[in-house]
């Protein structure tokens, strides 16, 4: 893997932090009744996401990191229910329900194989 100087380089981080501005895009369609219920709790994990690979990539510790990255992990579980629960709720369309849901799914894999990698270097 390539050496990696700041968390913008991440691949992880620039793909979470497209879910995060692809997150604030659609939820701008939500009814207003929703501003300060799903639609805060869908931008809040979904920058959640992006703020705990941040700051993951930032601590001196690799046990401290992989804390991070777990958060973040449980965050994007999280946004993937409240994704569903719109699209159920007919909050989305099929459209940005995919592509939304499918961004989440690939910053999920991306931060597995991360954190994989990550927990390689404390063996």
């Amino acid at each position: 893997m390539a050496q990696v100087i700041t968390f913008r380089s991440l691949k992880v981080w620039q793909k979470a932090h497209s879910l995060v501005l692809n997150v604030y895009q659609v939820t701008q369609g939500f009814p207003s009744a929703e501003k300060f219920g799903l639609v805060s709790q869908m931008r809040r994990a979904a920058v959640s996401v992006a703020c705990n690979i941040v700051e993951g990539f930032r601590r001196k510790s690799l046990r401290d990191s992989l804390n991070f990255y777990n958060i973040a992990d449980s965050s994007l579980e999280e946004l993937k229910y409240q994704i569903i629960l719109s699209f159920d709720l007919k909050f989305l369309d099929q459209n940005n329900f995919k592509k939304v849901y499918y961004l989440a799914e690939e910053v999920s894999r991306m931060l597995c194989r991360w954190n994989q990698y990550q927990k390689k270097k404390l063996k």
